[in-house]
């Protein structure tokens, strides 16, 4: 039993082979997937997926890359969205400074805003820190009542970092860049419990490697297990039976 707790595969990156790469992943032990959305846009695509496979489960959440000027808008429609039905998550939520900055403040806004959301929804949210990891830390820090939980998607943080995370009660998503050789993140996770730990693709993006292949896919994420199993000297199966375990403390349904 492995779950995927954060893939994109409703993009269009998988029109032509959707079906062949879940039964993929089926076959390498995945149970289950769980998908972020981006924005208004996204959102059919994503429904339509979650209809053909029920292994494949939605979250509801605007995206900070793609927080621009009419974020109110999009804001709005998530919030529309989470009333109609039910989402196993808020997510991708956070904060994102790396490729443009233009729409920061908004973006601080939007996530404190969709923080509020998954309180008023109980449920978890996954968050998207991209050279903005103490501030989301700080966030999620300073809203913490008690209630909120979710995962910190791709931590690629120090070690001081991630037990910040780990006493707010939230999780750390572990995907391909641990098998970056260059990444560092690997000597950071030997140092951090398994038992705060959920695993993920990101798909289409961040392929494990050696061999680095163009398009991720969650039938990928036994290679995510293969270096935490070789760095953390813990048994694959167990590694795979307590991601997934957190992945049920995180996820609605």
């Amino acid at each position: 039993m492995i779950k995927d707790s954060h893939a994109h595969i409703y993009l269009e990156d998988f029109d032509d082979d959707l079906e062949e790469v879940i039964s993929e992943a089926k076959a390498v032990g995945v149970t289950e997937i769980y998908m972020p959305n981006i924005d208004s846009s996204t959102i059919e695509r994503m429904h339509n997926v979650e209809e053909r496979f029920s292994n494949c489960k939605s979250m509801m959440g605007l995206h900070p890359c793609y927080v621009k000027a009419n974020y109110k808008d999009e804001l709005s429609i998530i919030e529309s969205n989470l009333k109609k039905r039910k989402y196993s998550a808020v997510g991708e939520i956070g904060i994102d400074l790396y490729w443009d900055k233009t729409f920061a403040e908004a973006q601080f806004e939007s996530f404190r805003y969709q923080i509020e959301l998954s309180r008023d929804h109980n449920i978890g949210f996954a968050i998207h820190s991209r050279d903005a990891l103490d501030d989301t830390i700080a966030i999620v820090s300073e809203m913490q009542d008690g209630n909120l939980k979710g995962i910190f998607h791709c931590f690629n943080g120090s070690v001081e970092q991630g037990k910040k995370i780990i006493d707010l009660g939230f999780y750390l998503g572990i995907g391909g860049v641990v098998t970056y050789k260059n990444a560092g993140v690997d000597k950071v996770v030997t140092q951090l419990p398994i038992s705060s730990m959920v695993l993920e693709t990101d798909s289409p993006y961040l392929s494990p490697g050696p061999k680095r292949v163009k398009r991720n896919v969650p039938s990928r994420i036994p290679l995510v297990i293969d270096k935490m199993e070789e760095i953390m000297d813990i048994d694959r199966d167990e590694i795979a039976k307590i991601t997934s375990l957190n992945c049920e403390k995180i996820f609605l349904y």
